[in-house]
């Protein structure tokens, strides 16, 4: 999940940038678009500020993804324009007080250029290798490996005690409809007014009690009444079909987050493996129980789609909800 960082990180972040470019004497009359069809949306004191440091800055903050647009015309772009222009006026005063000759500055400005740099790596090496083919390779593999679960649609009618739900079940044997009985007698508000339709659902994302009662429940049959924390259910099973799965596209986001993970740690391990590594303190990241990813991984890259099988890394699926109704499948 992307967070929107308070605005004084976003004003530090560009603001070690600026000074990175500045104290690389960028030249004034000779400033280029650096994306191609850029437009530039400001000036100060002769240095142009493009659209793409403004979206870069919007970027920055997690208030819009990589790739997303942003409107030039939005009150979200001027606002993060006003942001730049106040990081490019804070950076001009640092450096006409030599505070990036500060031994301090220097080293968190070097900090700053290789965290760029390898931030500039990783979406290199991200970029060729997590394409369309990679993609819908791993989409391919888990459709393979994965298992459909059965769904299953049914009615209820929520009553007080179990002497009202025997009653309910006696009328709908007889042939009494079961959206009238559960307009009348229902106490769950949630389905009461829609025929006590619970839409379609996998028995494991219900309460046990559903769950053992729909456990050998076929088509058509009537359920109950059992015991539930609301009260005493009665239901009827309309429908039972294998879960569709999930689609490419609804995948992709999760897919492209753990191909991006697994390129990156990669990366990583090859490097270390090439280098010279001596830590000459204790090992805090060997913390036991906690999840290791690569420092330049995105929040979140090594978890595996919770809509796909757990086959990718072994990790646990999703843990289900605890709702009494889910929402209902069309």
């Amino acid at each position: 999940m992307n967070i929107a960082k308070p605005r004084a990180y976003g004003l530090a972040a560009v603001l070690v940038l600026s000074l990175l470019v500045a104290s690389c004497g960028r030249n004034k009359a000779d400033e280029r678009p650096p994306e191609p069809g850029d437009t530039a949306v400001a000036r100060v004191d002769g240095h142009t500020v493009w659209a793409s440091d403004v979206k870069r800055e919007a970027v920055a903050q997690g208030l819009i993804s990589e790739g997303e647009p942003l409107d030039i015309g939005s009150d979200l772009f001027r606002q993060r324009l006003d942001e730049v222009v106040d990081q490019k006026l804070l950076a001009a005063e640092a450096l006409k007080q030599k505070l990036d000759k500060d031994p301090v500055a220097q080293r968190r400005l070097a900090a700053a250029r290789e965290r760029i740099l390898g931030d500039m790596l990783v979406e290199n090496v991200v970029e060729k290798a997590v394409n369309e083919n990679a993609i819908r390779g791993l989409y391919a593999e888990q459709q393979k490996l994965s298992k459909r679960s059965e769904e299953i649609r049914a009615r209820q009618i929520l009553v007080a005690s179990q002497a009202d739900g025997e009653a309910v079940k006696k009328l709908l044997a007889a042939g009494a409809s079961f959206d009238a009985l559960a307009m009348e007698r229902s106490t769950d508000p949630a389905t009461r007014f829609n025929g006590g339709d619970l839409g379609y659902f996998t028995v494991d994302v219900m309460p046990a009690a559903y769950a053992v009662a729909l456990k050998d429940a076929q088509k058509g049959a009537l359920v109950g009444p059992f015991q539930t924390e609301g009260g005493w259910a009665v239901l009827r099973v309309e429908d039972k079909r294998l879960e569709e799965p999930i689609t490419l596209e609804a995948a992709r986001p999760q897919i492209v987050r753990f191909l991006t993970y697994d390129q990156v740690r990669d990366l990583l391990e090859k490097l270390r493996g090439a280098a010279k590594v001596e830590m000459l303190t204790g090992k805090p990241q060997d913390v036991p129980g906690a999840p290791q990813e690569p420092a330049s991984a995105p929040p979140g890259a090594g978890t595996v789609p919770a809509d796909l099988p757990s086959d990718l890394d072994g990790a646990p699926p999703a843990s289900a909800p605890a709702a009494p109704a889910p929402a209902p499948k069309k």
